[in-house]
């Protein structure tokens, strides 16, 4: 070729190879524009949702799309900078659950969160950190890790491994990612002021329901099965529980369950020595557990329900704990927060309210009874038992002016049974005067019981009579014994006696205490066995009383106990 061709080529081989790396220039420039337009949208799309978790999981899935990554996680740190939470995207629900454990925050991971800057790898395993995986994990080679920081604090750190066609991830890789990062920060901060304005309008509505409910005299049940729902529903939780404590005192049982699968855990039992609700009971003092599975508690029944994050917060102050209320998330599901513990302990302080206005409701029923009772009892001693006793007065009065036998007897059998009247309504109003129905049944409901109790073995009702003050006046030792003697002479009615009439009278007045017990029967055999009736006289014997057992005047017999008060 001559010096003249070569000339005449050099300027079309120098065009072509500026229009080459024009077109490349091109091809970097669009492609760097279609990324940005990417990360654009993707900006985008990361704030156009104000759910946290969603916001989340929408952040490692963009990030993944962006650099072409196979796997992704967004590790959320919590307050003793660890691992709280952990987002992942790019596996199969079998991956998930073919892996032993999520990460902890040890190894690579950890380090990222003791040191929060931008950690690029071809392979994490050539790492000095690098932990490792858990069993059951897939495989990952490259590394691409960013902290995600909230208002200059960390919040997490976003993790992306495996790209795509073995490549590595470069520095246009590493920048997007960052710049996701910092929008994904505000993001997260959107959702967080949402859901936390949304807590407080859901709590101040709940807590509007549930003062409305105690204002409206609703029982303990209701409010407390409301506190619970509502509970639940502030915190997203899948259980709510209120735990009180049994008559014992040594366990716990569930008064109410909210939830799905709720109805089976109604039964259960939490001992307040070997459980975590038994510790928050004691101590006062509300606990967060980020996996109930890890519960120090072999015993405890949310360990064995398979529940994942619990919140366990007292009812009332730490030295008048009345219960625990305790919420429950599945495995997987987003901890509970500092912020839902603030929200549920202020939240449980209506439920002690809750449960302090039932009991001092049932107290004022309780006196309101008592009172009607007493003002009852007043009137019949002031009015219906003088205005009997005044009729009685003349009836005896008149009683001599009538001259025929026949009407005299009448007047006085009148006047006999005025005053049977008189000691019934005084019986009464001693009744009356008793301690209210939720008190331990007094003597008189003994005698009732004991009498009661024997009519299914005589075949009929024994009459009874009762004159006195017996629940205030006679002491616990005596009535004891009484009631022995009582018991004694009915049974020897049912066994010996043959009879069908029976009548019981007790009566305390005088300082005396006596019982007489008749019957219709047979009477006393005369060679018959007389260790019972021995008992008797000595019960009476050693109280300074009397005892006598004769036969009726109209046949059976007569048992008379009689003792000093």
């Amino acid at each position: 070729m001559t010096d003249k061709e070569s000339r005449s080529l050099a300027p079309g081989m120098r065009l072509d190879e500026l229009l080459s790396e024009l077109q490349t220039r091109l091809s970097a420039v669009l492609a760097t524009r279609d990324r940005v337009h990417a990360l654009l949208e993707a900006v985008v799309s990361v704030g156009s949702d104000l759910d946290l978790e969603t916001v989340l999981r929408r952040i490692v899935e963009t990030a993944t799309t962006l650099v072409d990554a196979s796997y992704g996680a967004l590790g959320v740190v919590g307050e003793d900078r660890t691992l709280m939470q952990f987002v992942p995207v790019g596996l199969s629900e079998e991956e998930i659950a073919a892996i032993e454990h999520w990460p902890h925050g040890l190894g690579l991971l950890g380090l990222l969160i003791k040191e929060p800057q931008t950690l690029r790898l071809s392979r994490i395993s050539d790492h000095p950190e690098s932990y490792g995986f858990p069993p059951g994990h897939p495989p990952m080679g490259s590394f691409l890790g960013v902290p995600v920081r909230v208002r200059e604090e960390i919040f997490g750190n976003l993790y992306l491994t495996e790209k795509r066609g073995g490549e590595e991830f470069d520095e246009e890789d590493e920048a997007i990612v960052v710049a996701l990062a910092t929008a994904a920060g505000v993001a997260i901060e959107n959702a967080r002021l949402y859901e936390e304005t949304r807590r407080r309008e859901t709590w101040l509505q709940a807590s509007a329901e549930v003062t409305t409910s105690l204002l409206s005299g609703a029982g303990p049940d209701e409010v407390l099965t409301l506190i619970a729902r509502q509970a639940r529903q502030m915190t997203d939780a899948d259980l709510a529980q209120v735990l009180l404590p049994d008559e014992g005192g040594k366990t716990l049982r569930v008064e109410i369950a909210e939830g799905p699968g709720a109805d089976p855990l109604q039964e259960t039992a939490f001992p307040i020595e070997e459980s975590a609700a038994g510790a928050v009971f004691s101590r006062g003092e509300p606990s967060i557990y980020g996996n109930l599975q890890d519960l120090p508690y072999p015993r405890s029944p949310l360990r064995a329900s398979g529940f994942g994050p619990g919140l366990l917060v007292p009812l009332g102050a730490a030295q008048a704990v009345s219960g625990v209320l305790v919420l429950a998330k599945k495995p997987g599901r987003a901890p509970f927060t500092q912020a839902d513990l603030r929200m549920l302990a202020a939240f449980a302080g209506q439920a002690a309210i809750a449960l302090e206005l039932a009991e001092a409701r049932k107290d004022a029923e309780r006196l309101g009874l008592l009172e009607d009772r007493d003002r009852i009892a007043k009137d019949l001693h002031d009015v219906v038992i003088q205005r009997l006793f005044a009729v009685a007065m003349t009836l005896m009065s008149t009683v001599r002016l009538v001259e025929r036998p026949e009407a005299s007897s009448r007047l006085q059998h009148a006047i006999n049974e005025l005053d049977e009247t008189i000691r019934q309504v005084r019986s009464t109003i001693f009744a009356l005067q008793t301690s209210g129905h939720d008190a331990a049944p007094g003597l008189r409901a003994q005698i009732v019981d004991l009498v009661e109790g024997a009519r299914g073995h005589l075949g009929f009702m024994p009459g009874l009579r009762m004159e006195g003050s017996l629940d205030n006046q006679v002491p616990a030792e005596i009535a004891e014994h009484l009631l022995a003697v009582l018991r004694e002479a009915l049974s020897n009615i049912v066994r010996h006696a043959k009879a069908t009439k029976a009548d019981v009278s007790v009566e305390a007045a005088d300082e005396r205490l006596t019982l007489v017990v008749r019957d219709n029967g047979v009477g006393l055999p005369p060679d018959g066995r007389r260790s019972g009736l021995r008992n008797l006289a000595e019960r009476a014997e050693l109280l300074g009383g009397s005892f006598e057992i004769t036969a009726g005047q109209a046949g059976g017999t007569r048992l008379r106990w009689s003792i000093p008060l």
